[in-house]
C-alpha cells in the first residue's frame, strides 16, 4: 500500500472512528437520561423511531448526491451536523427539566446526518484503495467502527456515572464529531465521473439490488435479523430493572457486542473467509439469534456480557460478508445509490428495530420481547435459505463480478 493510499485511508478511518465513538457514547447518555426521566419503555422506542423517519425519507436521495457530489465533503458536513446535535443536547441537559421534544428533534437531525453520510462514506471507501486491497480495507473499516463502539459506550457510561449528568457526555461527543469533520476534509480523493441526474437515477439503485439476487438476499437477511433480534434499545431497561445495575453497567453492555465484533473483524482482516460464504452468512445470523435468546434469559451481568459479545461477533461475520458482496457486485458509478439502498435496508432497521423493541416491551415486557425477537431471527434464516438458494450456495466472494 503506497504512502498516499495509506494516508487517505488512515484519515478516513480516523474520522469515522471519532464520529462513531461520539454517537455511541452519547447514545448511552441519552438512553439512560430518557429512561430515568420517564420510566417508559415506549419512550426508548421513540428514540429509534425519530431517527428512522429521516433515514427512510432521505437515504435514497442521499445516494444520488453521493454519486453526483464530492463524497468527502458530504461526510464532513454530516460530521459537523452530528457535533451540533450533541452540543445542543449538552446545553439542554444542564437544566433540571428537559423537554423530550428537543431530544427527539436533535435525534431526528442525527438521523438526517446518518442518512446522507452513510451512502457517501460507504461509496468513498472503495475509491481510496486498489481493488486487490478492498477486502482488507473493509476489515480495517469494520475493526475501526467496532473499536469506537467499544470505547464510546464505555467512556459514556463512566463519565455519566462520575458526573451524574449527561451534559459532559454530550459535550465530549460534540467535540469528537467536530474533530472528525476536520480530519475528513483532509482526505484526498481521485475525481470520478458523475452521471446520475434524475429521480429515475435515484431508483436505479433499487432496481440494481432487486435484479442482483445475491445482493438482495444479503441485504434483506440483515434487515430482518436486526429488526427482530436487536435488543440495544432495551439495554437501559435490562441494566436498571433486570440486572439491577447502573449507567456504568449500561456502558459495558453497549460495549460488549462491539468487543466481539472487533475481535472478529481483526481476524477477518488478516484471514478473510475464502469459501462457503453463503453458509458462513446463514450460520452467523443463526448464532446471532440464539445469543440474543441467551441474553434475554440471563439474570447475571457476566452472562449477559458474554451473550452480547457473541451477538457482536456473529453479526460482524455477516456485516463483512455483506459489505464485500455488495461492493464487489456494484459498479463504481452506482456505489452511492446502491449503498443508499443498503443503508435503507440495514441502517434504518437498527432504528426501526429499536422502536419495535420499545413497543413489544411495552406490550409484553422486555424479556418476552427479546426472546421473540431472537427466535424470529432464527426463523428468518430458515426462510431465507429457501428464498435465496444462490446466496445459500455462494462459495467465494471474489467470484462476484462487478458490472461496469
Amino acid at each position: 500500500m503506497s504512502s498516499s493510499v495509506w494516508r487517505n485511508l488512515v484519515l478516513f478511518l480516523s474520522g469515522r472512528f471519532l464520529t462513531t465513538a461520539a454517537i455511541q457514547m452519547a447514545h448511552v447518555a441519552v438512553g439512560w437520561h430518557v429512561y430515568s426521566l420517564t420510566g417508559s419503555k415506549l419512550a426508548l422506542g421513540y428514540l429509534g423511531l425519530v431517527q428512522f423517519v429521516p433515514i427512510f425519507a432521505f437515504t435514497l436521495p442521499a445516494g444520488l448526491l453521493a454519486d453526483r457530489l464530492d463524497r468527502r465533503s458530504i461526510v464532513a458536513v454530516c460530521h459537523f451536523l452530528v457535533a451540533l446535535c450533541w452540543a445542543v443536547l449538552g446545553v439542554v441537559a444542564l437544566e433540571k427539566t428537559v423537554d423530550l421534544r428537543v431530544v427527539y428533534t436533535m435525534l431526528a437531525l442525527l438521523g438526517v446526518a446518518r442518512a446522507f453520510s452513510a451512502p457517501a462514506g460507504q461509496a468513498l471507501l472503495p475509491s481510496l484503495v486498489p481493488d486487490r486491497l478492498f477486502g482488507r480495507a473493509v476489515g480495517f473499516a469494520s475493526t475501526t467502527w467496532e473499536l469506537a463502539a467499544i470505547g464510546g459506550p464505555a467512556v459514556g457510561g463512566v463519565l455519566y456515572a462520575q458526573t451524574h449528568s449527561p451534559s459532559a457526555v454530550y459535550f465530549l461527543a460534540s467535540g469528537l464529531a467536530l474533530v472528525a469533520a476536520l480530519v475528513t476534509l483532509a482526505v484526498r480523493t481521485r475525481p470520478i465521473a458523475r452521471k446520475a441526474q434524475s429521480w429515475s437515477d435515484v431508483l436505479a439503485g433499487v432496481r440494481f439490488v432487486w435484479t442482483e439476487k445475491i445482493v438482495l438476499g444479503v441485504i434483506s437477511l440483515d434487515l430482518f435479523a436486526v429488526l427482530l433480534g436487536g435488543a440495544v434499545a432495551l439495554l437501559p431497561v435490562f441494566a436498571s430493572d433486570i440486572l439491577h445495575a447502573g449507567p456504568l453497567a449500561l456502558g459495558a453492555l453497549r460495549s460488549a457486542p462491539a468487543v466481539g465484533a472487533a475481535l472478529t473483524a481483526l481476524v477477518l482482516a488478516y484471514r478473510p473467509i475464502q469459501g462457503r460464504a453463503g453458509l458462513w452468512m446463514f450460520s452467523s445470523v443463526t448464532v446471532f439469534g440464539l445469543a440474543t435468546v441467551v441474553f434475554g434469559l440471563s439474570r447475571d451481568v457476566a452472562l449477559s456480557l458474554a451473550a452480547l459479545t457473541v451477538v457482536g461477533a456473529s453479526d460482524m461475520v455477516s456485516v463483512v460478508l455483506r459489505q464485500h458482496a455488495v461492493q464487489r457486485a456494484t459498479p463504481d458509478a452506482m456505489r452511492g445509490r446502491v449503498s443508499a439502498v443498503n443503508m435503507l435496508f440495514v441502517g434504518a432497521s437498527n432504528e426501526l428495530g429499536e422502536f419495535e423493541s420499545g413497543v413489544t416491551a411495552a406490550w409484553w415486557g422486555p424479556v418476552p420481547a427479546v426472546l421473540v425477537g431472537g427466535l424470529g431471527t432464527c426463523l428468518v434464516v430458515a426462510v431465507w435459505t429457501r428464498l435465496f438458494p444462490s446466496l445459500r450456495d455462494l462459495d467465494r466472494l471474489d467470484d462476484l463480478k462487478r458490472r461496469s
